[in-house]
């Protein structure tokens, strides 16, 4: 890769195999793949983000919900839906507030969650796999601090 230094430099030549955003977008293709060959059913990648952030915060608002899945209201309301339409969430009005919904776990959710806890730590180890143990750690760190 080149040095950062370069990238700052206007008559450095543009390399696209050196640009932060095509080497994510391969990275996420490569993991996506990998998610699709451990998770064929029916679960996509934020149908499954969503099931297991249920699964750790319990009952939740709809809008509380998409931030913590990382996703904006239209998106967790169509993915809400769709989960809802598995049997695997449940919406119920709030009772405070009859104007938000609460989103919780049927217990079809809640097994499908458990289940999917191994199958989750096992795609993010094949994601992980060209790297060394160090490596691993270092990079989800550095993710984190992007994100």
């Amino acid at each position: 890769m080149s040095d950062p230094i370069e990238q700052d430099d206007p008559q450095a030549v543009y390399s696209l195999d050196e640009q932060v955003g095509y080497l994510l977008r391969l990275a996420s293709q490569r993991h996506t793949l990998i998610f699709q060959q451990h998770i064929s059913d029916d679960l996509t990648p934020t149908q499954f983000a969503t099931l297991i952030r249920i699964a750790e915060h319990g009952e939740v608002s709809q809008n509380h919900l998409g931030r913590l899945a990382a996703m904006d209201v239209a998106t967790i309301k169509g993915v809400v839906d769709r989960l809802r339409a598995k049997g695997l969430v449940r919406s119920t009005p709030d009772l405070q507030d009859r104007r938000r919904s609460v989103i919780s776990l049927t217990q079809a959710g809640e097994r499908t969650a458990q289940t999917r806890h191994a199958e989750g730590h096992l795609i993010t180890q094949k994601t992980l796999e060209p790297l060394n143990p160090a490596e691993q750690k270092t990079l989800l760190a550095l993710l984190k601090k992007i994100s």
